[in-house]
């Protein structure tokens, strides 16, 4: 079957499976504030002093509206809203405390958005000063945070170094005028090298970059140029994601239509332009969507076994317990999920009454454990197998029924009690898993959920 016939077929709406079950299929009709209570104190007594924990702090507000982003943000030129909000966000980490039966060891730190560089260098020291002077930072422990290079400062690079951040995420998404002023997000390849060189002289030793291919008005050329000017500047790592059209969910997508997006063959020809370029240019291919030189730990990770993915993305480092702050964050347990309010007024009130401030959630039952188990196994390794009776259930049963005709197309390898995803299938990893997805399959969408694959 060819390349072209391939994506036609499996063109199709498909979580990214940062965890499974994926959101839409959690059964919050089961889920409460004490069992969640419950499952993070069991998690972090079981693995607070061989792991750590990760934190992931949500700050939402953005100056303007990138039209192309699906996260959970607030728009807001009015600063006087950081002082508020960080206090908040600690008092939401003392209530977490409260559930801790010792000091909290800190494998993990991440700052995302919304734009973390919108608050002031010396608000963000405020926050991280806080967080951090009732814990334990791990020997090795990461932090990482996301900038927008038009309002990264030098001010904030030097403040963030020195409270142990290490490395940082820009978007770029493209560099081309014309796709920059749809999505309205505007800065230069001048503007990113200016930070991009700012960050490595103070220190940092990982630069991110995030590209989007599918983005409306782009094409072979401008993206061509877009990676190019990339390679110059030489990232650690490059995330290379498709654009997830959801404008039922984001209604800034309205902004241009399906007529302004390349279509399905258009936007298979732009991945593997950017898939070929970089991989000239040096970078490896590591899970799904990433690239990274030689000398990235993800690299390295993946070649060890060791690759991890979580709501954060890929990481080199595996934690048990994830904390999710702030507005609309998400947090793992391993054995539940559970997420906050998703408006900025809903979640202060709460921390206010003294209440983690989770509105919905899952806990997950031994099938979702052997099934989430096997989603990860694919997502980090590009296989996975079941020798033992624990690593088996019947919805893992029927996903397998279903990955033969997977099989058949030549995207993965079915061979006893092991299955591979082949260098073909490696382009449609969120199909694959999505074949083991019982909860999917057990309640079929009536409408659309998720971006299209690919």
């Amino acid at each position: 079957m060819s390349i072209k016939t391939l994506i036609a077929k499996y063109h199709v709406a498909a979580p990214r499976y940062t965890s499974y079950p994926t959101v839409p299929y959690w059964d919050t009709e089961g889920f409460d504030q004490e069992k969640w209570a419950y499952a993070v104190r069991e998690s972090f007594t079981h693995s607070n002093q061989q792991d750590g924990i990760s934190l992931y702090i949500h700050l939402p507000f953005c100056e303007s509206l990138c039209t192309y982003c699906g996260c959970n943000t607030r728009i807001t030129r009015n600063h006087k809203v950081e002082d508020p909000y960080i206090a908040t966000v600690l008092k939401e980490w003392k209530l977490y405390q409260k559930l801790f039966d010792s000091q909290p060891v800190i494998r993990e730190l991440h700052l995302g958005g919304g734009t973390p560089t919108f608050f002031s260098p010396k608000n963000l020291e405020l926050l991280i000063s806080g967080i951090l002077s009732s814990a334990i930072i791990q020997e090795g422990a990461e932090f990482s945070f996301e900038a927008h290079p038009s309002n990264t400062t030098e001010a904030h690079l030097n403040i963030l170094y020195h409270l142990g951040f290490k490395r940082i995420s820009l978007g770029i998404q493209d560099f081309d005028p014309k796709v920059q002023l749809a999505i309205n997000r505007i800065q230069s390849v001048e503007e990113v090298a200016l930070v991009t060189r700012q960050a490595r002289t103070i220190g940092y030793h990982s630069v991110n970059y995030d590209l989007i291919y599918g983005l409306p008005l782009q094409n072979i050329q401008g993206l061509s140029d877009t990676i190019k000017s990339v390679l110059t500047l030489r990232p650690d790592r490059i995330a290379f994601y498709s654009y997830a059209h959801v404008p039922w969910v984001r209604p800034g997508q309205r902004r241009y239509t399906e007529l302004d997006l390349p279509s399905p063959a258009e936007k298979q020809e732009l991945y593997e332009l950017g898939r070929e370029i970089l991989k000239a240019g040096g970078y490896k291919e590591i899970g799904m969507d990433h690239f990274t030189l030689m000398s990235d730990s993800l690299y390295t990770a993946e070649r060890e076994g060791r690759l991890h993915r979580n709501f954060m993305g890929y990481t080199h480092q595996y934690s048990k317990l994830m904390i999710g702050l702030g507005v609309s964050s998400i947090s793992d347990s391993w054995t539940a999920f559970a997420q906050n309010v998703k408006k900025v007024e809903d979640y202060i009130s709460l921390v206010n009454a003294g209440k983690i401030p989770v509105f919905k959630g899952h806990i997950l039952d031994q099938e979702d454990l052997v099934i989430r188990r096997h989603i990860l196994n694919l997502m980090c390794k590009g296989e996975t197998s079941w020798a033992k009776p624990e690593e088996q259930s019947p919805g893992f049963s029927k996903g397998l029924e279903r990955m033969v005709l997977i099989a058949d197309d030549g995207l993965v390898v079915i061979s006893g009690k092991t299955l591979k995803v082949t260098p073909l299938g490696k382009r449609f990893l969120r199909n694959i898993c999505m074949a083991l997805d019982s909860r999917l399959y057990a309640n079929q969408p009536q409408t659309q959920l998720f971006s299209m694959a690919g």
